[in-house]
């Protein structure tokens, strides 16, 4: 499990009021049928911060897969992209505590107040990375966000962990500084 990650599910019972077993078994009993259905009511009905609300809601699916599962399920048969996902994650980690990696079944969000970077998986040999970089003008390798729609201003398509270098870096960084 990634460390920010197991770190949010012990921090969870004293930010949010419950463990995510407690948690689990508040959702179980609504039923919502749809993913934003069960953040909205978190963060409208307990106050739970969206970051919170949709880590709680993404591991309470009825497989109850753990961020860990869905992460294997997501590289499955692409196991040599996992080089990069944990080179990203392990620079992610050094931008500051505050960050909420939510693994998902397709995508994992990166979250300070809102998403500021989205990790999928594209292809086998793929990997787009999505950014939250309003006004940023598009160049030949930071491309307009594709297939990510509103979710994403911009993509950068990764193929390596030697492509995760300075300027890359940069617009991560810059993406974390402006999700405040």
């Amino acid at each position: 499990m990634d460390k920010a990650l197991q770190t949010m599910l012990d921090n969870m019972p004293a930010k949010t009021g419950k463990s995510l077993e407690e948690w689990k078994m508040i959702l179980k009993e609504k039923n919502f049928q749809k993913h934003s259905e069960g953040v909205k009511y978190l963060k409208t009905e307990h106050g739970v911060t969206h970051g919170f609300a949709n880590t709680i809601v993404s591991l309470s699916k009825e497989n109850n897969a753990t961020p860990s599962d869905l992460v294997d399920s997501q590289y499955k048969g692409k196991e040599e992209l996992l080089p990069i996902y944990k080179s990203l994650i392990d620079y992610i980690n050094t931008l500051g505590s505050d960050i909420t990696i939510t693994p998902k079944k397709g995508s994992v969000s990166i979250i300070r107040k809102r998403q500021f970077v989205l990790i999928k998986p594209a292809t086998k040999t793929r990997i787009d990375l999505g950014f939250k970089l309003k006004d940023k003008p598009l160049t030949e390798r930071l491309e307009n966000s594709g297939p990510f729609g509103t979710m994403c201003t911009h993509r950068v398509k990764l193929t390596t962990v030697n492509e995760i270098n300075s300027e890359l870096k940069g617009w991560i960084k810059e993406a974390y500084e402006k999700s405040i």
